[in-house]
């Protein structure tokens, strides 16, 4: 056993749980990362805190919610004198190495390539760093799905396995020292470019059909109904057709996995008792008639992959799980004391012994969508808590939502007005206003 303190967090955008053949689909071709989970211990009921880019991210980094942290929409920065646990640690002398998507910087999809403190400027390679690598003309291309077709495509052009070569690096020259790396990929978010074999190994593959792809919306939020537009109308069968946009995303989610077995095996060879931790900053739909993200706790969207390595072995969690936790984990394993800024809690003891309840309920937020990019604006507040078993989520202005996932694991009975569900959701009700309350949500 090493006396090394040494953690590693990867990280994909957009990637639904069910898109890693451990979380029970055979048909997702995702062996690293399946070993991972069989190596550790998968989590079924993992929540980002807001499952959008910037605020998921703001939270897992700063260990503070979205409406603590400054960064409650994408485009926004994080607020002056936040510290990330990249400058926190970097303070209690640990390396800290950042390479990837940051989007904590307040500028575009992109960022400004400016390396933040706390992280190792030799190896900091946002998405801005990629694209100032490339010719106008290759700037065009690396946004055009497309381009995955080209003879000349290899996995060379693409920003995942860029960041992967710098994340081998650094594993290299500081494999004999305390730190904490992230390794950030955008993909396989869209354009979702990818070699062959990945840019046609889903070709015509749907989505089984399940109670979500049938969802009316007619006893849902406005907002949803509004955001659904034209698929509001559309079958099961519609809703599900095998498109090139869904194979490439599949494709790409797969060579997202290759590559960071790229970087899995200089790990297994060089610090195997590092701690490891995969997960996403939240998921795409393509149930309940919708797509892309926004203000909802739907399982496709809100609850993400979360795998953790480095403590019991194949072992699964169904107890709830956060990613506002992860910085705090993070810190107690370098045996570093918890700021009190942070709202969550070390997910250590149970990480060494899954019998461990950490979380009895969890909190996902929502403010306001987007600021300028993804055009679908308007002032959307949710906030939700989600146990094992049930989900509430308040709108405002809207209609809310509850729902007993073990009577209805799509998610399609909202039982807000539900007597029978009365005591329960007036509980959970009051532990959002208390969690409110302790951070400062106002």
């Amino acid at each position: 056993m090493s006396e090394r303190k040494q953690v590693i967090l990867f990280m994909t955008d957009t990637t639904r749980k069910d898109m890693l053949g451990c979380y029970g689909d055979s048909r997702m071709i995702t062996p690293n990362l399946d070993r991972l989970a069989q190596e550790g211990i998968r989590y079924e009921n993992a929540y980002s805190c807001q499952p959008v880019c910037g605020p998921a991210r703001g939270a897992i980094f700063t260990g503070m919610f979205p409406h603590s942290n400054g960064v409650s929409t994408n485009s926004m920065p994080l607020g002056e004198g936040v510290k990330t646990i990249g400058q926190r640690l970097t303070d209690q002398q640990i390396h800290c190495g950042y390479i990837g998507k940051w989007h904590l910087d307040g500028g575009d999809y992109f960022g400004y390539g400016k390396c933040p403190e706390g992280w190792d400027q030799e190896y900091w390679y946002d998405m801005r760093c990629y694209l100032e690598e490339l010719t106008d003309e290759e700037r065009m291309k690396s946004r055009k799905r497309a381009t995955a077709f080209e003879p000349d495509m290899t996995e060379g052009f693409t920003y995942a396995h860029r960041c992967c070569n710098r994340a081998i690096r650094f594993l290299e020259q500081y494999s004999d020292q305390d730190f904490f790396l992230t390794v950030s990929l955008d993909e396989p978010h869209g354009p979702s470019l990818c070699p062959p074999p990945f840019n046609h190994m889903y070709d015509g593959f749907s989505f089984d059909d399940n109670e979500g792809f049938h969802d009316d919306l007619s006893d849902k939020p406005l907002m949803q109904r509004l955001w659904a537009g034209k698929d509001l109308k559309a079958s099961s069968e519609e809703l599900r057709k095998p498109t090139e946009k869904l194979s490439m995303f599949l494709g790409c989610n797969s060579f997202a996995d290759y590559e960071i077995g790229r970087v899995l095996k200089v790990i297994n060879e060089k610090m195997p008792d590092a701690l490891v931790i995969y997960t996403s900053d939240h998921a795409m739909l393509g149930s309940h008639h919708l797509n892309q993200k926004n203000a909802a706790i739907y399982r496709e969207v809100a609850n993400i992959p979360l795998l953790i390595r480095g403590g019991e072995k194949g072992k699964v969690v169904q107890y709830p799980a956060s990613h506002i936790d992860l910085a705090p984990t993070i810190m107690d394993y370098f045996g570093k004391k918890l700021p009190k800024a942070f709202a969550g809690k070390s997910m250590l003891p149970q990480i060494y012994d899954t019998t461990r309840k950490i979380n009895d309920v969890v909190f996902t937020e929502f403010t306001r969508y987007e600021v300028d990019h993804d055009g679908f604006g308007g002032l959307q507040m949710m906030r939700a808590a989600s146990t094992e078993r049930y989900k509430l989520a308040l709108h405002l202005m809207d209609t809310d939502e509850f729902y007993d996932i073990q009577d209805d694991p799509c998610e399609v009975r909202n039982r807000i007005t539900d007597e029978a569900y009365a005591q329960i959701r007036n509980d959970l009700h009051d532990q959002i206003l208390k969690e409110m309350d302790e951070t400062r949500d106002m």
